[in-house]
């Protein structure tokens, strides 16, 4: 009674999208009940992606055709994080090559930092994001680059995104692709590291135990709300299977169904 005492009690939501709320154009069952139910009861929620493909804007569009109302300060991503992080690593002087989609590139460029149109630029930082608009081109770019010796930075370290067919090849395995051409791994912003829980706990104004983080992943959602030090909940909507959690070494303090299951736990109180 106790640990659902400790769900039932959050002030601050933290929840992922892609296989947590929906998958493709399919929102879950119970999912937008669960979120009018979190303010229902006085407390608030953000949602956390590591998807780099595409805006904050986009996501409020999607979550409207999806039927929640959304606006773009309900959103945090791994590219506000990299934002962020570059703004406070000396960033703002640096010409970056980009691997990732136009819209990346165009929310870097509205943030005020540089980005090189082509490999023969003088270039500073390779960038990897999750690329949906992918060429051969860009790996070669990354290559080359990555034999430069340019800093190299990915937005999130996700192996795959969810797709309504299964799965494809997210900025984790690209990165993993090049490692076994240069040699070189990334400085890798977003989940798991605990900055965007940091940023939203701030933001709202909550602490610690009054945070939970929910998600379909362990070593990225789960393992971000771990290092953050607040509860976790790890729905088996979405990447990770129940038998997962066995064999991990990140363990999540809930395991749930889905956020139908968190929606009935809410409405007992």
């Amino acid at each position: 009674m106790q640990a659902l005492d400790r769900l039932k009690n959050k002030k601050l939501f933290l929840l992922d999208m892609d296989g947590t709320l929906y998958l493709d154009e399919e929102l879950f069952d119970g999912a937008a009940d669960f979120l009018r139910q979190i303010r229902k009861r006085g407390a608030s929620y953000l949602f956390l992606t590591n998807n780099s493909s595409r805006s904050g804007e986009a996501y409020v569009e999607k979550m409207r055709r999806l039927g929640i109302e959304a606006e773009r300060g309900d959103f945090l991503t791994s590219v506000d994080a990299t934002v962020l992080y570059l703004r406070e690593h000396d960033g703002a002087d640096a010409l970056f090559y980009v691997c990732g989609t136009e819209s990346l590139k165009s929310q870097l460029r509205e943030a005020g930092f540089r980005v090189a149109e082509d490999r023969e630029a003088p270039v500073d930082t390779l960038l990897m994001g999750f690329d949906t608009e992918l060429t051969f081109q860009k790996l070669e770019d990354a290559c080359i680059l990555l034999g430069r010796g340019v800093d190299y930075i990915a937005t999130n370290p996700d192996w795959v995104c969810p797709t309504w067919y299964g799965y494809v090849p997210d900025c984790g395995s690209v990165c993993e692709m090049l490692w076994r051409a240069t040699g070189r791994r990334p400085y890798v912003i977003g989940k798991p590291k605990p900055d965007m829980v940091y940023l939203a706990m701030k933001s709202a104004g909550a602490a610690p135990e009054e945070t939970v983080v929910i998600g379909d992943r362990l070593y990225t959602d789960i393992a971000c709300g771990v290092n953050a030090g607040v509860d976790t909940v790890l729905v088996l909507s979405g990447e990770t299977k129940s038998e997962d959690v066995e064999t991990s070494d990140v363990k999540p303090a809930f395991i749930l169904r889905d956020v139908k299951e968190y929606l009935n736990i809410l409405k007992e109180a």
